[in-house]
């Protein structure tokens, strides 16, 4: 594999992205601020089906299309955005019909992972803004490669990272710029609940309105199963990357974000099917411990101890806080002074001085309706948006080198400039895969 420079990488792709904010601003499909932003939803079982009435019910946008290999799904979803607005999308199997549209602004890429960077790419080359679901990808060459189409083609990127959108993640980040935390050396990242099990089940045909080879798109080959489709997918190496991809990848981006840090040095995982005995191919335990300079991040992640919660949605848009030691989507930052509570969607944070005693308590809000906001803004205004692209390949890449270093049983070390494993062929193999044909990432984009 040839990798640029990952300094001269992302140093061009920043430059190229000041330029583009300004070229860009001609380019638009959308005819001015009065205008609707024309949207199409790609994927609509899982988030799709939260997003898509999301985007539908702002006045400034239009849903055109419904896009999925299910048509099952058409009628619920469909009647779910006239419920909403009023007027019908249209529906279709077949994504690219989407991207032949030359009314259509944006594409919402709500897909299974392994389809998310294909997608941002053809989107991209379509003329099209993109808002793609986390992970950004299903590896991380193909990371790099939608960086390079949104600076390419001068388009919106914005990651579903919605806590980059939250205020009270920005004033987290400016508490511990202004050293009230005095040095932070150590940041434990929690990503534990109750997922249950998937059971075992047989290979079948596909349902009567799947077009699974189409759903398969990039992935390899295989028959098709009922624990490999619909969101079990996460738990399959080709398909998705476990649960520190599917949503402890909102933990880790929002403790990168805003404690500073970039790429680790080294990373090493353990972990393992510790209970449950089902087809599930990721891990049900898995510890990950990240070496920045200066800093130790522990990702720890159990998915089935139930007293382990997630923030309920009563929590995130009041101001009320978890019960932090059974919040399983929190994170802690250790200080040399002081020491962080941090809850992610809303669960806002908490500091305690050397005594033990709260020295400042920050309530916050579930950001989606602001990261959709700051999307819709960026389309006008080409400006990068609160979630861009590049900070999203970032944190996704943290998952999947902790994934690396778990499958290999091995501390792994990481060249930061290219972004790959040093003297570790087995771990490098991970960074990139073809493609099946004829969906094969291009290269260049």
């Amino acid at each position: 594999m040839s990798f640029m420079n990952r300094r001269e990488f992302l140093g061009t792709a920043s430059k190229t992205a000041m330029a583009a904010s300004l070229a860009g601003a001609f380019s638009v499909n959308a005819q001015g601020a009065n205008e609707k932003v024309v949207v199409a939803i790609m994927g609509i079982h899982g988030r799709g089906s939260f997003l898509g009435p999301e985007f539908a019910k702002r006045a400034d946008v239009s849903v055109k299309y419904l896009a999925d290999p299910d048509s099952r799904l058409f009628p619920r979803r469909s009647k779910e955005i006239v419920d909403v607005c009023g007027a019908e999308p249209q529906c279709v199997q077949d994504f690219r019909r989407v991207l032949d549209d030359p009314e259509v602004d944006a594409i919402v890429m709500a897909t299974p992972n392994h389809w998310h960077a294909l997608g941002t790419v053809l989107a991209c080359q379509a003329g099209k803004d993109v808002f793609v679901e986390k992970p950004t990808c299903h590896n991380i060459w193909e990371g790099r490669k939608m960086i390079e189409a949104a600076r390419k083609y001068k388009r919106v990127v914005q990651v579903g990272y919605q806590n980059r959108s939250a205020e009270y993640c920005r004033q987290a980040q400016e508490y511990i710029k202004s050293g009230a935390l005095g040095d932070v050396h150590f940041i434990r990242v929690l990503n534990s609940k109750v997922r249950g099990t998937i059971g075992k089940r047989d290979d079948g045909t596909p349902p009567e309105g799947v077009d699974y080879d189409l759903w398969l798109g990039p992935a390899p080959a295989k028959p098709f199963n009922e624990n490999r489709f619909h969101y079990a997918w996460n738990w399959f190496w080709d398909l998705g990357a476990g649960d520190i991809a599917n949503d402890g990848t909102h933990q880790l981006d929002i403790a990168r974000w805003i404690t500073g840090l970039t790429c680790p040095k080294s990373v090493y995982a353990t972990g393992g099917m510790h209970f449950f005995d089902d087809d599930q191919e990721t891990p049900d335990t898995h510890v990950v411990n990240y070496d920045f300079d200066g800093i130790t991040m522990v990702f720890e992640q159990v998915l089935w101890a139930p007293y382990m919660k997630k923030t309920p949605m009563e929590i995130r848009d009041l101001d009320v806080l978890p019960t932090w030691p059974f919040s399983g989507t929190r994170f802690e930052v250790y200080g040399t002074k002081e020491f962080m509570y941090f809850g992610r969607h809303g669960g806002g944070w908490q500091t305690y001085n050397e005594a033990g005693e709260i020295s400042r308590t920050q309530h916050g809000n579930f950001a989606q309706t602001e990261h959709i906001a700051n999307f819709i803004d960026c389309i006008r205004s080409r400006a990068l948006p609160n979630g861009d692209i590049a900070e999203g390949h970032l944190s996704t890449s943290l998952s999947h080198y902790g994934n690396a270093a778990y499958r290999t049983g091995r501390k792994l070390f990481i060249d930061a400039e290219t972004e790959t494993f040093i003297n570790d062929d087995e771990a490098n193999a991970m960074i990139k895969r073809e493609g099946r044909e004829p969906w094969r990432m291009p290269d260049p984009v």
